[in-house]
């Protein structure tokens, strides 16, 4: 692999700039801050979440070799386009992209560190394991099952356990992230980030997406509120009360 500077290893703004050509702002840098060990980052659409995160699973495997990344989205396809973005910050490191071996959507660093793609799909997250850090992307979409099925994973991952983060836009008042972002304990670092807030939005393509989608389909979209469905009969809340874990599900 190719040498780097050894401050890059600490400082993965310094390395996203310099190696490769990534100009993060603000916000993101904190995403890129390796100390959070439990991150939340409620985004609108098209903020970039998944090339930023990707980012940070490049870094974490160049500088921590024999390290397991696990990226787990709602679909193999969005697994997929993640870890592809992930093998293009590899290539433009110098280094040619290589699968596991093992999995079909995954990458192996000659240090030994693999960034893994999963479908969010209870059944085929299992047996992974010492996982160091562990990027949950559309959180919103994964379901509840899934994620019980790979927190364990993160067990041996680190003196504390492995990092995680989630990332999603809002899909209502239900499941694990809209519950880590509402209620979840001090552990979490929660960032948001409006469309508001992104400088690759005009106001006149906000105000057609207003119009175009309505109040609340934009209030989630775009403006990253936890909002219930107007035409459902019952809220998010009351099917949330109705579901308990105590159930097994059946197969």
């Amino acid at each position: 692999m190719k040498r780097l500077p050894e401050e890059y290893a600490l400082d993965p703004v310094l390395f996203a700039r310099e190696a490769l050509g990534f100009a993060p702002d603000a916000k993101q840098e904190l995403v890129l801050n390796p100390s959070i060990h439990r991150g939340l980052l409620n985004c609108s659409r098209q903020w970039g979440k998944s090339t930023l995160t990707a980012l940070k699973a490049v870094h974490w495997a160049w500088f921590r070799p024999g390290s397991n990344i696990l990226i787990v989205s709602p679909t193999e396809r969005q697994s997929g386009e993640f870890v592809e973005k992930a093998r293009d910050f590899v290539a433009a490191l110098g280094e040619r992209p290589r699968g596991d071996g093992h999995n079909r959507v995954s990458i192996r660093l000659p240090n030994g560190s693999r960034i893994v793609g999963l479908p969010g799909e209870r059944a085929k997250v299992r047996g992974f394991s010492k996982v160091s850090l562990m990027l949950i992307d559309e959180a919103a979409e994964v379901s509840d099952h899934a994620y019980l099925s790979v927190r364990p994973m993160l067990a041996m991952g680190g003196p504390r356990g492995g990092q995680l983060w989630l990332m999603s836009t809002p899909e209502g008042q239900r499941g694990f992230f809209w519950k880590a972002w509402a209620e979840g304990n001090l552990k979490w670092t929660r960032i948001s980030v409006t469309a508001l807030e992104n400088a690759r939005f005009s106001k006149e393509f906000l105000e057609d997406e207003r119009a175009e989608l309505g109040e609340r389909m934009f209030r989630q979209e775009y403006l990253c509120e936890f909002v219930d469905r107007s035409d459902a009969m019952f809220s998010d809340a009351d099917i949330e009360a109705c579901i308990s874990d105590d159930i097994p599900t059946l197969w």
